[in-house]
């Protein structure tokens, strides 16, 4: 196996992409989305960090994830949501498929590919790129026809906040917006 190295600094802030094994279109069901909902908020009350962008799609994810000064632990964080999402879910039929002697023998369930992808945002153009990637990854999957129409996105909150499209990039971290994006737009 390739032996992957991060980037890790401390307060930074990522661009993550987290896909669903054998990319499975399930992350938008009621309860799968419920419960990464529930992941994202326990995680981010012990180990805060910021979401300065975030799109769920069918089978997979990504998100703008900004980190407290002096810390770099993105990959923690990352595996407390994945964990908490397997263990609440894994159970389900849909994540039962034949033994994959691997997976087996790491006591893995088939809910998530074992990896995720992430880039570390070197200034606000690589911030700006990433944000409308995300924003627009439902219209490059040919799940809606604007960026807006998509319901599990960052897009509403900060056109509701007044910065989704100039350049004043807020990096509040204090409002939550977890509840808003898996609710979807109402």
């Amino acid at each position: 196996m390739t032996d992957y190295r991060r980037v890790k600094l401390e307060g930074g802030t990522y661009f993550i992409t987290q896909v669903t094994y054998q990319r499975q279109s399930w992350l938008c069901d009621d309860l799968p989305r419920q419960v990464l909902r529930q992941a994202i908020q326990s995680v981010r009350q012990d180990y805060p960090f910021g979401i300065e962008g975030f799109v769920l799609l069918p089978d997979h994810f990504h998100l703008l994830m900004s980190l407290p000064e002096g810390d770099n632990d993105f990959s923690g964080r990352m595996r407390r949501i994945k964990g908490f999402v397997t263990r609440r879910i894994g159970h389900l039929p849909q994540f039962q498929h034949e033994p994959n002697l691997s997976r087996e023998k790491r006591g893995e369930k088939y809910v998530w590919q074992r990896r995720f992808w992430e880039h570390y945002i070197r200034d606000e153009r690589d911030f700006m790129n990433h944000l409308n990637y995300i924003h627009f990854n439902p219209v490059k999957h040919q799940l809606c026809e604007k960026p807006e129409d998509w319901k599990f996105s960052s897009i509403h909150r900060r056109r509701m906040r007044g910065d989704g499209k100039n350049k004043n990039i807020s990096t509040e971290k204090s409002h939550s917006v977890v509840t808003h994006l898996f609710r979807g737009r109402e």
